[in-house]
């Protein structure tokens, strides 16, 4: 039975990947930060662990438990953990940016570094990194998250490179809008680190504040979680993992019109979006 390690699982992607994976004959060692959540997994029949990414203990004492679990070995990781910071360049104060990379950025990187090791010994795995459209495409109120995932992405296709001929295949996946709850969790961040009242973009905020606060799904195009399982189960089977697996119709789209339009032309289009 093959072995994955995904973090960031307590709900939306990172939760509907553990499950699909886990009824397609997978091993899944399912994390969250919170000791509430590893219970509810566990209860679900998930074999659920402690993982906070933001903690470097905390990483290499969850990656030790797998592997005292598996006898040593892993077959994969889905780097899954993270959340959006929203707010102008101008209004993200230097915590807030640091705390965005440190989620999304940093302890996705020390825990991929601490499993390279054990995949470089066995002679395969897999590398999956959650990235976004925003990984390719940036739009305006989300600098710090397109920062996140544009390094992200940067740092993945070095990385590519730098394993070929290991056995150890690395590959992004890049999500367009998807049912979670990641709406929730950037306006807690974003009324909790944003001073709306003071800003030159009070006014445009308000847009943001309704598009946070809408109910159910805010952008068109919006697929369920399901969407994600499937581009990953496809990085995980293919014999030869693309370094890409895009997901739904605006990160496709996104991705062909960048590279045809001249940038002023596909600024106009991005900065009209919400």
């Amino acid at each position: 039975m093959k072995t994955i390690l995904i973090s960031g699982c307590s709900s939306g992607i990172g939760y509907a990947v553990a499950h699909g994976l886990k009824s397609r004959g997978w091993r899944v060692f399912a994390t969250c930060r919170q000791a509430g959540d590893v219970a509810r997994l566990a209860g679900e029949g998930l074999e659920a662990l402690h993982l906070d990414v933001d903690d470097s203990a905390s990483i290499h004492a969850c990656v030790a438990e797998v592997l005292s679990r598996t006898g040593g070995t892993l077959d994969a990781l889905f780097n899954n953990a993270g959340y959006g910071q929203p707010g102008a360049c101008e209004d993200v104060r230097r915590f807030a940016m640091r705390a965005q990379f440190e989620t999304n950025l940093f302890g996705a990187w020390e825990l991929m570094n601490a499993v390279l090791p054990v995949m470089r010994a066995q002679g395969h795995g897999r590398i999956l990194y959650n990235s976004s459209v925003l990984g390719f495409a940036a739009m305006k109120y989300r600098g710090a998250y397109n920062a996140s995932k544009y390094a992200m992405e940067g740092l993945c296709d070095t990385l590519r490179l730098e394993l070929l001929g290991s056995g150890i295949h690395v590959s992004l996946i890049e999500p367009g809008p998807i049912v979670s709850r990641f709406r929730p969790n950037a306006l807690a961040k974003f009324l909790q680190n944003i001073d709306i009242e003071a800003s030159c973009h009070r006014a445009a905020y308000e847009a943001q504040l309704a598009r946070l606060q809408k109910p159910g799904p805010a952008a068109p195009f919006t697929l369920p979680e399901s969407a994600v399982l499937d581009a990953v189960f496809k990085a995980l089977a293919a014999k030869r993992p693309a370094a890409r697996y895009r997901v739904t119709v605006p990160t496709h789209l996104f991705w062909f019109l960048k590279r045809i339009l001249p940038t002023r032309v596909l600024d106009a289009l991005l900065g009209r979006a919400a």
